[in-house]
């Protein structure tokens, strides 16, 4: 085999890796909620709103890699992206980066990223916290 192919093929198993690690973390994710919630800890409300805001998020992310191979087309700014992951749409961002390859190598965007996915984290956590019956 070239050496080409077998750098494509090491990178294709890695993006592979790295969208199972995505899904795997929204699944664990959305099964705290769950916990939570059978504990009667959180509303109902709240895991369905994360679950809503995920799948806009993910709808936006693959809008705007969409957006980004065709020249002139309008794309969704990255303040935008970034405010529907701190609102809870994080889950759902991190798996749409790892399927469409989006905004995955972008530094800057990567480290807000996860400083909107700590702060949902930690307002989530605060809230456990005051609506736990302890």
């Amino acid at each position: 085999m070239p050496a080409d192919n077998r750098v494509g093929h090491r990178r294709g198993r890695r993006r592979a890796r790295g969208s199972l690690l995505a899904v795997a973390v929204a699944i664990l994710f959305f099964g705290l909620l769950g916990v939570l919630l059978v504990r009667d800890i959180l509303p109902v409300w709240l895991p369905v709103a994360y679950l809503l805001l995920s799948g806009v998020a993910f709808a936006m992310y693959h809008a705007d890699k969409s957006a980004a191979s065709v020249s002139g087309k309008r794309r969704t700014p990255e303040s935008t992206l970034h405010t529907i992951d701190l609102l809870g749409g994080w889950p759902g961002a991190l798996v749409a980066r790892h399927v469409f390859r989006h905004k995955t190598v972008k530094q800057p965007f990567r480290t807000v990223f996860w400083l909107t996915v700590l702060a949902n984290g930690a307002a989530l956590a605060w809230l456990v916290h005051v609506l736990s019956p302890v």
